[in-house]
């Protein structure tokens, strides 16, 4: 068992030691291709702001997610500062709360 694992470390040893790398910190490199610029950093994507989520008031139609997936319901209520909006769902008699981000507009 020793054997074996002494013979995968020196053989990682070994490819670690062969991996080509180049060294842009030489002094003497006077090729401009070499440079390194900075990576452009990706943006995250814009999420819907919560201006736009108060167009929703009583009455709009929206979906809802709802155990993965998604279900017509209709607007009761709408309290922006909790970030919850009041829907009745299609076919169900009783209202629900849901967060503003489980709801989109139809």
């Amino acid at each position: 068992m020793s054997t074996k694992l002494f013979a995968v470390m020196l053989l990682a040893l070994t490819l670690a030691a062969c991996e080509h790398t180049t060294n842009d910190n030489n002094a003497n490199s006077t090729n401009p291709a070499k440079a390194s610029t900075p990576a452009p950093v990706a943006s995250p994507t814009p999420e819907a702001s919560p201006s736009a989520r108060a167009e929703l008031k009583a009455g709009d139609k929206v979906k809802v997610a709802a155990n993965g997936a998604s279900v017509d319901a209709t607007v009761v209520a709408v309290d922006e500062k909790a970030g919850k909006i009041t829907v009745r769902r299609k076919g169900d008699t009783k209202d629900t709360t849901v967060s503003l981000a489980d709801v989109t507009k139809q």
